[in-house]
């Protein structure tokens, strides 16, 4: 026994009434997307490198610029105006005031080096660059990103393996962070990415984690070394220019008195060979004025002077010859 199935029977008006309805919509729909996908906007640091099919037809400023809609023209903002930068060995999770980083073990990979005196050190730094040529930037290379980092870290890798770990951790890092910087500049411009490094910056360079408390202890003792060095030397800068002083005003002495003594040995010598050409010519003469001049130098200072006669009972005192009224007296 055949049974029969009913079905409902379709409303072909209904249909068309659907039909007429949605295709608007779905028209609007349509030109809507479209009308959105036409236009795009540039901001004040960047350029737009507009694609028709994949193929570069235009680089736009910034502003408000439109395009052909539904994937046929592509945009792809660059940034050329504001200084980017690469991280090795940290990451900045906040960057504010105090600035928060993180470190992972991969990050650790990536600053983990080894000097040339075979120290391991960890060296992170910071690779800030700008964009020249968007078009270069994003076509000259497959992945830019990928290859700064990778020249950056070979790059460092080879700088501090040519430098011994205490210069890597001490006076070392300006010198690092500019050779780095002009061999990456070499480098980079020979693969004409359209891009320039402005700076190479070591962020923190330190002995790993597990050494650090050896490589404290030695940085101690040398600190230890500098400052007993540097009071030695403030010691020795005192007492050599005090003694070298000293010994100055001791010849500057002896040469003085050495003139005196000298002067007063040839004024000696020229007096007596005057006298004795005075006494040759008249011995008589000089040989009695020399007494009376004898005599005026030791009178003085005789003092009281008595002069007894050969036959007489008493002495007879005589004239104060150094008084002062006696002198008077005298005249």
């Amino acid at each position: 026994m055949n049974q029969q199935r009913d079905f409902p029977e379709i409303d072909a008006h209904a249909i068309k009434r659907g039909v007429k309805i949605f295709l608007p919509v779905l028209l609007l729909i349509v030109i809507a997307l479209s009308l959105k996908s036409m236009v795009f906007s540039v901001g004040p640091e960047e350029k737009a490198v507009v694609q028709r099919f994949g193929k570069v037809i235009a680089v736009k400023e910034s502003g408000l610029h439109f395009k052909l809609p539904l994937g046929i023209d592509t945009a792809r903002l660059v940034p050329t105006e504001r200084v980017l930068k690469e991280e090795f060995g940290f990451r900045t999770t906040r960057a504010a005031v105090r600035s928060e980083y993180s470190k992972t073990p991969e990050m650790l990979n990536e600053s983990l080096m080894l000097t040339g005196d075979l120290n391991v050190i960890d060296v992170e730094w910071v690779v800030q660059y700008k964009v020249n040529d968007p078009v270069k930037y994003l076509f000259q290379v497959r992945d830019t990103h990928d290859t700064i980092r990778d020249i950056s870290e070979s790059v460092m890798r080879r700088v501090v393996g040519n430098r011994l770990g205490s210069e890597v951790l001490t006076v070392g890092r300006v010198e690092i962070a500019n050779d780095t910087l002009l061999e990456m500049r070499e480098i980079l411009n020979s693969y004409d990415m359209g891009i320039s490094v402005e700076r190479i910056e070591l962020q923190d360079v330190t002995p790993p984690d597990k050494v650090k408390p050896a490589f404290n202890e030695v940085n101690e003792a040398r600190q230890e070394r500098e400052r007993l060095v540097n009071e030695a030397e403030k010691n020795r800068n005192q007492i050599i220019p005090r003694a070298r002083g000293e010994a100055d005003q001791i010849v500057a002495e002896a040469e003085a008195y050495r003139a005196e003594r000298t002067n007063q040995a040839l004024g000696e010598a020229a007096r007596f060979t005057s006298l004795l050409s005075a006494y040759l010519e008249s011995p008589v003469v000089t040989r009695r004025r020399l007494y009376l001049e004898t005599m005026e130098d030791v009178l003085p200072n005789v003092g009281k002077l008595t002069v007894i006669e050969e036959k007489g009972t008493a002495p007879v005192p005589l004239l104060h010859l150094g008084s002062p009224e006696n002198q008077g007296g005298a005249k």
